[in-house]
């Protein structure tokens, strides 16, 4: 699995498709942080909203670049569908991981956040590297949801990840009488940049792992019948 996953990823690499993601993500990274500095914090909680429709696009472009007929045959050499599955998430994540590094150190390079102490300056990274790896589980799982080998079609796909990126913001809206029915990304944000509780932050956590795992389930299961 872990050499389906590596090839995968240097699929996603060599044939440039790793580009236009990134480009993407610099590029809402730059005007976030072109209007002045803010609280780390703060600026991490609303990166890690606005990174959410790239990885998920990132996803989907990953799991788009490998032929139907390679896919159903690494799922012959591996013998199981579950491994060939999860060796496409995992790719995917890995390549999240890459875009998440990238919007921890941007604001920096650019003097978008405001920098304090040493200590206050590693508490902000580690926070928004919390708020980025909560929006990852998320954003992959939608968009493998979204991949050809699901919706078999480009525009189907490009519906479903659209329509799910914009449900998240319109559904997570405070005052939204259906919450739970989205990651809670927009909650984690407010989380950032108004404060809250260990208590508040763990159940925003639950709910997005759950999330991610119900929607993974579903991907998983139409794998399973479309093969």
């Amino acid at each position: 699995m872990i050499a389906l996953t590596r090839m995968r990823l240097h699929a996603f690499v060599r044939t440039g498709r790793a580009v236009a993601p990134l480009i993407a993500a610099l590029a809402v990274l730059s005007i976030l942080y072109g209007g002045g500095q803010a609280e780390a914090v703060e600026a991490y909680g609303v990166s890690a909203l606005v990174a959410f429709p790239v990885l998920a696009w990132q996803t989907k472009i990953l799991l788009d670049v490998e032929p139907d007929v390679q896919r159903r045959l690494a799922r012959v050499a591996l013998g199981s569908a579950r491994r060939e599955i999860a060796a496409g998430l995992l790719a995917a994540a890995v390549a999240g991981l890459a875009v998440i590094a990238v919007a921890l150190v941007v604001p920096w390079l650019v003097g978008g956040v405001k920098t304090g102490t040493a200590t206050e300056t590693a508490g902000s990274i580690l926070t928004g590297l919390g708020v980025h790896l909560l929006a990852l589980g998320p954003a992959v799982a939608l968009g493998a949801l979204s991949c050809r080998a699901v919706t078999r079609s480009v525009g189907m796909g490009a519906a479903v990840l659209v329509t799910g990126a914009v449900l998240v913001i319109v559904l997570g809206l405070q005052g939204s009488p259906v919450p739970w029915l989205v990651p809670p990304l927009m909650a984690t944000t407010r989380l950032a940049t108004s404060g809250g509780t260990p208590l508040a932050a763990t159940l925003l956590t639950a709910q997005a792992l759950t999330w991610t795992a119900l929607t993974t389930w579903l991907y998983s299961h139409l794998r399973h019948t479309r093969t």
